[in-house]
């Protein structure tokens, strides 16, 4: 899993150049509310649970194919469940090791 390329602000940043930064990059489109994840390869689970610090209780989950094997699974793969930094992605089991999205969380 890799997470997205926004500048991160700790709750009590003062710097205005740092804050500045921040807002320019999601002016930009830079947001670290998007992704990838990999599916569980071993050939058993039917569930991928994806670690998305920026994920909340009530965000919408979108996935985007990156390869052909993930293109191929996306009518049976779907966002089951999401929680505060995670969500978890059902799917039928698979064997290969480069069924990969690109996610965003929004929300």
């Amino acid at each position: 899993m890799s997470v997205g390329s926004g500048l991160y602000l700790a709750p009590n940043e003062t710097s205005p150049r740092r804050i500045s930064a921040a807002i320019r990059q999601i002016i930009e489109g830079r947001s670290n509310a998007v992704g990838t994840a990999t599916l569980t390869h071993d050939g058993v689970a039917t569930t991928t649970t994806v670690t998305a610090p920026a994920c909340g209780q009530s965000s919408a989950v979108f996935l985007f194919p990156t390869t052909a094997h993930a293109a191929a699974v996306v009518a049976t793969t779907y966002v089951s469940a999401v929680a505060y930094g995670s969500f978890t992605i059902t799917h039928a089991t698979t064997s290969n090791a480069d069924v990969t999205f690109y996610y965003a969380a929004f929300g």
